[in-house]
């Protein structure tokens, strides 16, 4: 069975992104998930000085570890001020001192939402264009605008978004689980 690595870009515990991810989990079928909740991997801030005198942080390591498992990446992009929270940023550049392939050159489905009317459109416009130079294999993105008016407890509730969401959920699975 294929792994998949989800990862939500935000330190949120009650994060509108999470609720995104979970539900796009629950859409693959014949994969095994391995769900990364930056809370368990808390970081120094990165910087050449920290890293010369200290090192590659344990949980840093961990955590290129269990990339290293990865058939595919579902992550998911909280926004704040226009780009990537700070603890996402943060983890980014530290496993990228470990492995700049952070991606691994593996399918990936980058997703972004947010209560406002773009949906995080900023904040993926910069992944999609940046991802691939840490070995991002980006093979679909989807943005959920105005998360609290399209998603429920059942999900995505706007039929087109859900539809949308739908079909890229099964492109990704397609791409990482082809049929023999």
């Amino acid at each position: 069975m294929k792994k998949v690595i989800t990862i939500a870009g935000t330190n949120s515990q009650k994060s509108i992104n999470k609720r995104l991810l979970s539900h796009t989990s629950g859409l693959l079928k014949n994969v095994e998930h391995i769900s990364i909740d930056l809370n368990d991997y808390v970081l120094p801030i990165y910087g050449v000085d920290f890293e010369a005198e200290n090192g590659i942080p344990p949980a840093v390591k961990r955590l290129n570890e269990v990339f290293d498992t990865a058939d595919g990446f579902i992550i998911t992009l909280a926004e704040h001020n226009g780009t990537y929270t700070a603890v996402f940023k943060n983890t980014l550049d530290w496993l990228s001192r470990a492995n700049i392939k952070v991606w691994r050159d593996k399918p990936t489905l980058l997703m972004a939402t947010s209560p406002g009317g773009r949906g995080g459109a900023t904040v993926l416009e910069a992944a999609i264009n940046y991802f691939p130079f840490l070995g991002a294999n980006v093979v679909a993105d989807f943005s959920l605008p105005s998360f609290f008016d399209n998603f429920s407890e059942n999900g995505i509730s706007n039929l087109d978004l859900k539809e949308s969401l739908i079909q890229k959920a099964q492109l990704f699975e397609q791409i990482i689980s082809p049929l023999e």
